[in-house]
């Protein structure tokens, strides 16, 4: 691998598309489902695995939308947000929450957190945030949210790599 001078990316229209996207995958990332009530009172929700802390003071995370998602206006519009992190025996919720079916929620069982922001049971934690800023991010919109409320419980995480669900396991190095 030849290193590149910072000041001279290559730039991304060299890029093959679907091999930039494995590299990405690459990086191993937990799964957490974003979701919302609308202001006519709705639940909405979405997969992602773009979730990340932002800072601890105040306490802000981040996760991203592409522009093109049907739910692009429910989340702009939205005063709150929830990222429920999911737990390993919950893959089957990051499937049926990356589809595009009318209810998303289907018969998973939820409970109403802070701003009526629906909370999934059984998720091994939940930061119900205020969104307070959004930003341009190419073909993604970058929320930011300050987190007003949060639970979380030990389980084992749903981990994202290569294209394929794992759990995880104990390095064997280190020692427990």
């Amino acid at each position: 691998m030849k290193d590149k001078p910072a000041s001279q990316p290559a730039p991304a229209a060299k890029f093959d598309p679907r091999d930039f996207r494995r590299a990405l995958g690459q990086y191993a990332t937990g799964v957490a489902v974003v979701t919302t009530r609308t202001k006519d009172g709705r639940r909405v929700g979405l997969t992602v695995n773009s979730f990340s802390s932002v800072s601890l003071d105040p306490p802000l995370v981040l996760w991203c939308l592409t522009r093109d998602s049907s739910l692009l206006a429910d989340f702009t519009e939205a005063s709150h947000f929830a990222v429920n992190v999911l737990s390993a025996r919950q893959h089957h919720l990051s499937r049926q929450f990356a589809t595009e079916l009318e209810n998303r929620f289907g018969d998973s069982e939820c409970f109403e957190g802070r701003a009526g922001c629906p909370l999934l049971h059984g998720a091994t934690a939940h930061f119900i945030c205020r969104s307070v800023r959004q930003h341009d991010g190419g073909d993604h919109i970058i929320f930011i949210g300050e987190v007003e409320d949060y639970q979380w419980a030990e389980g084992e995480p749903l981990i994202f790599h290569s294209g394929s669900y794992h759990v995880r396991t104990r390095h064997p190095d280190v020692p427990e």
